[in-house]
This record gives structure tokens, C-alpha cells and sequence, in this order.
């Protein structure tokens, strides 16, 4: 009942009603893994520079169904940013503008539950464009892998030291590495996470 109530509260607020679907019943039994490529790590400051997501439906990654978009940034990214992601300004140079990628994102997970690596960042930063836009952040249902990860590993007492790194969590899980990083083959491996977590029951 207080999610009801939650979400009749956020439309009341809405901006833009083209935005609204967002605010219908999650879909609990539809996935989409997520991640985003910025400028930085302080979410008041850092620009989304891309952005890919892919859905998950029962065990199945719909690879044929995905989002791989990047983001026009406002400012020229420096070379340690460039480092990190290999995203160079050249590569951005035909890039959609920040508030079509969100629309195009937002319309690509609907309700369906979210599901990513350190995932509270990436949501921050969407919701940041889609609070100014929409007047709303996302109501997405969450799933954050290293947090199942982590309670896969440890004991009952949480008292292990579980090494979290995204290469160390795929490499003990059995996952190959894809050689290219960016964030649609980043959501690809989250993806692979997931349901490699479900598969042992965690969730």
C-alpha cells in the first residue's frame, strides 16, 4: 500500500506527463542491467558520457533488445577521464544530447526492475536529469550484484572479507572477461552476474 501511495504522490508532482508510464506497477518478473560511463565520480559535477543497458526475461539475456547510446557532454573530457573509459572526445563527436539519451533510457526500462554494479551511483545520475525534466525519479524496483555477491560469500555473520571488484566477482563466478569496456558490454556482464547469482539461488 505505501508504494501505491508513494507512487499516486510522485503524479501528482509530474512535469511531463510523457514521462507517466514510469509510475505504473513495477514488472517484478522483466530485468534491465545497466551502467553508465561518466566524467567523473561527484555526481553534483560528473557528466553521463554513455550509456548501455540489455534486457533480462526469465533466464534469458535479450541481447537483441539493447541500448548502447553515447552522451554529448558539455565540456571537453580530460585526459584521466579518458583513461578510465577509452571514451575519447573524437568518439563522442556524433553523440546524442543528455535529455534525449534519458528519454531514450527511461523509455527502454519502463518499470522493470534495475538491476547493476554499484548501481545507487549510476541511478544518481539518471535521476539528477530526470528530476529536473520529469519532476520524478525513478520508482524501479533494484538489484545491486555485488550485494548478492557479497551475501553469497559470506557467512551468517558477514565477517568475511569478500573481495567485491567487478573482474574478481565474474572471475569467481566463472564469467569470461570481454576485452572491451564500455558500458553496454559492462550491463552485458552484469547481466551474466545475475543470473548466474539466481541460478544459485541468492535470490
Amino acid at each position: 500500500m505505501f508504494e501505491a501511495i508513494k507512487r499516486n504522490w510522485y503524479k501528482s508532482r509530474i512535469k511531463d506527463s510523457s514521462f507517466a508510464f514510469l509510475l505504473d506497477e513495477p514488472k517484478y518478473d522483466e530485468f534491465v542491467a545497466f551502467d553508465c560511463e561518466t566524467t567523473g565520480l561527484d555526481i553534483k559535477k560528473a557528466e553521463i558520457i554513455s550509456i548501455g543497458a540489455v534486457k533480462i526475461i526469465g533466464n534469458r539475456i535479450i541481447t537483441s533488445d539493447k541500448l548502447d547510446i553515447f552522451v554529448k557532454p558539455l565540456q571537453d573530457m580530460s585526459a584521466e577521464n579518458i583513461k578510465v573509459h577509452h571514451i575519447r572526445n573524437c568518439d563522442l563527436t556524433n553523440a546524442i544530447g543528455v535529455e534525449d539519451a534519458i528519454r531514450k533510457f527511461t523509455e527502454f526500462i519502463g518499470t522493470r526492475t534495475l538491476v547493476g554494479y554499484y548501481l545507487e551511483f549510476d541511478i544518481a545520475m539518471i535521476d539528477q536529469y530526470l528530476s529536473k525534466m520529469a519532476g520524478i525519479k525513478l520508482q524501479n524496483p533494484q538489484v545491486e550484484v555485488s550485494a548478492l555477491y557479497f551475501d553469497k560469500k559470506n557467512d551468517p555473520f558477514g565477517s568475511k572479507n569478500v573481495d567485491l571488484r567487478f573482474d574478481s566477482i565474474a572471475k569467481d563466478l566463472g564469467i569470461p572477461l570481454f576485452s572491451q569496456h564500455n558500458s553496454y558490454y559492462d550491463a552485458l556482464m552484469t547481466a551474466l552476474i545475475f543470473l548466474k547469482l539466481k541460478k544459485t539461488n541468492i535470490i
